[in-house]
């Protein structure tokens, strides 16, 4: 198994990521590409302590880019939405 530091890349902290958090228990962050659910599940139990019910990934394409006449497109990544335990929550979410 990969080292789970090397699987969770960062959280993400949108607006909408922030909601889901409040609502639903669910954490947002961003992963390896090549990270399947089994992986991810047990990367964020054994970095944060936590009982994780429930994994969902999603393929994020990157966006084209235009710097004048140039053009280029940003590199895609996998997305992970983790809903978690009730009753448990990831430390470095709270207070934002």
């Amino acid at each position: 198994m990969k080292d789970p530091r090397a699987i969770i890349l960062y959280p993400i902290v949108t607006e909408r990521a922030v909601n889901l958090k409040d609502k639903a228990n669910k954490y947002t962050f961003c992963v390896v590409r090549e990270a399947n659910k089994i992986e991810i599940k047990s990367a964020i139990e054994e970095l944060f302590k936590v009982k994780v019910l429930r994994v969902t990934t999603i393929q994020m394409k990157g966006k084209p880019k235009r710097l004048g006449r140039f053009e280029g497109k940003r590199a895609s990544w996998k997305k992970a939405i983790c809903t978690l335990n009730p009753g448990d929550k990831i430390e470095i979410f709270e207070g934002v």
